[in-house]
């Protein structure tokens, strides 16, 4: 049996594990360490198990996933989201919708220093649903904004996909983090213009709230100004070329330490908590991180991703049709698997062709994760939806039924980051170093 046959089948074997709910770090794992020895033998097998957790987890370039973590976590006890929610809606919210967009604005606020779609979503769903049931808002609109907002978490810097993603690939995390930037923007924008749009259709699904004095909301922002600090020491740090990434998050996790103490919100309790929650999440994290690596290198001997690359290489079709074929595939997965998994699984084996199309690395990074966003709110999966469903007690196709504006908006800014690489590469070719 030649080795790319024995690469298909590992992926076919790999997909019924990821079905039967089979861990996907340890199923990535046994898949590699099988089909490894199945090409190159036991021994050498043997080898690759020994020495790829201790090489992954020495790596200075992992230390950067839990010091993000545990900004995020601290971030989290120090109560930022619901200031960030309460301002946003003192400026926006006498609009019709203006509790939605607030909503989307405060997502995309707190995922720039929480660079968690998940962590977003539950958070604000806690903080943003009373208060639109409170003002009669249609319920499928309240839990769509907030489950499209939270997917937000995975492209506004810090995200751990794109160190992911980086590491994978060997590209600069720092350039990936400004790269994801302006996308990030630009979607949260596309869901405010998405909620204008239905609120001006009908108004009933959005009325506006109570009109904030300007006094009122210039106070606010002296409640959020830990984020914009935040944001700029750690994404001007890397911007400037003053911090690696790695040194951007030790220092972004001591800075919000420190405002969790200013905020009079620590207790040992809230301390360990946070620890505890960065370690399980850090833990999981590596594990699938371990797999893929093991993973790779059965990808690597069997020469699937390298014989693929050639055939579409060879292929008398433009370079976009191949593009677009690609994120199609990862759409398509989206639906029914994590977007962590969708990045490990396709990466090692489209980047190579990615690579011989002459595609921007960073960008094609950018647009991976862009579309697995989507597969944070598509059914059947769609976790974000979850979290909403176990945080509201709404019924899922009331959920479902509410995000579906948001995945239009979603593969309208999709086609215009293809049209436009630029949005994407702008702020990385500025970069300093």
């Amino acid at each position: 049996m030649s080795p790319i046959v024995i690469g298909f089948i590992g992926i076919f074997v790999l997909i019924i594990l990821i079905f039967s709910r089979m861990h996907i770090g340890i199923s990535m794992a046994l898949v590699g360490f099988v089909g490894f020895g199945c090409i190159v033998g036991l021994e050498p097998a043997l080898g690759v198990l020994r020495t790829v957790p201790y090489s992954t987890l020495s790596s200075q370039n992992l230390s950067v996933i839990p010091l993000f973590i545990l900004m995020g976590a601290f971030a989290l006890t120090a109560g930022i989201s619901e200031d960030l929610y309460r301002t946003v809606h003192k400026w926006i919210g006498h609009f019709r919708g203006g509790l939605a967009m607030a909503t989307v604005v405060a997502c995309a606020c707190f995922a720039a220093i929480s660079g968690s779609s998940l962590a977003t979503a539950a958070t604000l769903g806690k903080v943003a649903m009373p208060e639109m049931k409170k003002y009669k808002y249609d319920t499928a609109l309240a839990t769509g904004c907030i489950a499209a907002g939270g997917s937000i978490g995975i492209l506004i810097p810090p995200s751990v996909i794109l160190i992911i993603y980086g590491i994978i690939t060997e590209q600069s995390i720092g350039k990936l983090f400004l790269a994801g930037f302006i996308p990030g923007l630009l979607e949260a924008l596309f869901y405010i213009i998405t909620i204008m749009i239905l609120t001006r259709m009908n108004p009933l699904l959005g009325p506006p709230g109570p009109r904030s004095t300007m006094n009122d909301r210039l106070l606010s922002l002296f409640k959020v100004w830990e984020v914009v600090v935040l944001f700029v020491v750690v994404i001007g740090g890397i911007y400037f070329g003053v911090f690696t990434p790695t040194e951007a998050a030790g220092v972004g996790a001591f800075g919000t330490f420190c405002f969790v103490i200013f905020r009079k919100k620590l207790t040992w309790e809230t301390f360990v908590s946070s620890l505890l929650k960065t370690t399980k999440t850090t833990g999981m994290l590596f594990m699938v991180v371990m797999g893929a690596m093991i993973l790779g290198y059965f990808f690597s001997v069997s020469r699937l991703p390298f014989e693929l690359a050639s055939w579409v290489g060879g292929l008398t079709v433009n370079r976009y049709v191949v593009l677009l074929l690609i994120l199609a595939i990862v759409g398509f997965l989206g639906c029914i698997m994590d977007s962590m998994a969708i990045v490990l699984l396709t990466v090692p084996v489209f980047y190579p062709m990615i690579q011989n199309l002459g595609f921007d690395p960073i960008w094609f990074g950018i647009l991976v994760v862009r579309v697995t966003e989507m597969g944070l709110i598509t059914p059947p999966v769609g976790l974000n939806v979850y979290i909403i469903h176990g945080i509201t007690g709404e019924r899922m196709g009331t959920i479902f039924r509410g995000v579906i504006p948001f995945i239009i908006a979603d593969i309208c800014e999709i086609v215009l980051l293809i049209a436009i690489p630029e949005i994407t590469l702008f702020l990385p070719g500025l970069m300093a170093g």
